[in-house]
């Protein structure tokens, strides 16, 4: 087994989920994406998670995809894995961008329930089984309702994980009770990764392993120490630094995702705002909001310490000055 396989099925601790950053063109900006993912590696995430949902990977072409999750492959360099979301609600759809992942040398596959289509849990069983019949890559299940409009039962859960390459769930729920209950009929090897920031502290004490982060996208430190206390047995600094994150998440959900991360990352320098159609930029309620708490995290952490240094107006398309960031050992 290679050493990045094992790490994808002893997965613990922060990843995020990806943004794909655009140009003024409208096309995948690589180079900005390699960016974000040295950045998270140097920062101390466990694994690159791509084409997600923080990825808009519904508005991305099959090649788009391809091209990120190899970007992803090239920047990590074997450093840690790379994680591809390969979901559709077409079972076909989903074989092709998991083969094309594989091709591309993703290290595990992150499979969301197909929706939609609103399947039954008979059909639900049969999409991952064929997915999984197709490749050989780990697959981590996705369950998010709040977008797929069904979800994954427990004992639905309990039956995939009996297929050696289903190894684990990213939980997006929000059901803080559920890692106690799914331990009980998946043991401690499956891996269950929260997909909500909002109640990922609480996930991690019933059970959970880590989390599948949007907020981490912005504060990788900051994911990281709270994670670290907890691990340690510092409940009082865990929950302290949650409270930041707490802040942070619900100023990124304020709008639909990943348009909030997106400017908190062009703020930061890191990349364009810009969001594929249907999707807009933030309103000007959430950059203010952004801003704020992003000025508030330069005495706190996040990446290492950062600094706020003021930005200069520049016309009118910039007439509200923006914190500027940048990382400093």
């Amino acid at each position: 087994m290679s050493q990045l396989r094992h790490h994808v099925l002893r997965l613990s601790g922060y990843a995020a989920a990806l943004p794909t950053p655009f140009d003024d063109a409208d096309e995948v900006d690589l180079a900005a994406f390699e960016r974000l993912c040295h950045r998270q590696i140097e920062e101390g995430t466990t694994a690159l998670v791509a084409c997600g949902t923080t990825g808009e990977a519904s508005t991305l072409s099959r090649a788009e995809q391809s091209a990120v999750v190899r970007a992803a492959v090239g920047a990590a360099r074997g450093r840690v894995p790379v994680i591809a979301g390969a979901g559709s609600n077409s079972t076909t759809h989903a074989i092709e961008l998991s083969k094309d992942a594989e091709a591309a040398g993703a290290d595990a596959l992150l499979s969301v329930v197909p929706y939609y289509n609103k399947p039954t849990p008979a059909g639900m069983y049969a999409h991952f089984r064929a997915i999984a019949d197709a490749t050989s890559l780990p697959i981590i299940l996705y369950d998010v309702p709040s977008r797929t409009v069904c979800g994954l039962a427990d004992d639905t859960i309990a039956r995939l994980a009996e297929l050696p390459q289903i190894i684990g769930l990213k939980d997006a729920t929000g059901d803080v009770t559920r890692p106690q209950r799914l331990r009980a009929l998946l043991g401690s090897e499956f891996r269950l990764l929260s997909g909500d920031d909002a109640t990922a502290l609480p996930f991690l004490g019933q059970g959970g392993d880590g989390c599948i982060s949007v907020t981490a996208n912005v504060a990788p430190g900051l994911c990281r120490a709270m994670y670290l206390a907890w691990k340690q047995g510092e409940i009082a600094r865990a929950q302290q630094l949650a409270g930041s994150v707490a802040r942070l998440t619900t100023a990124l959900f304020r709008e639909s995702n990943p348009a909030p991360a997106k400017y908190a990352l062009s703020v930061m320098d890191m990349m364009s705002p810009r969001v594929r159609l249907p999707l807009v930029e933030v309103r000007s309620e959430t950059k203010a909001e952004i801003d704020r708490i992003l000025a508030h995290l330069g005495t706190h952490y996040c990446g290492h310490m950062i600094a706020s240094v003021p930005r200069q107006d520049r016309g009118a398309d910039h007439a509200r000055p923006k914190p500027k960031f940048m990382v400093v050992s």
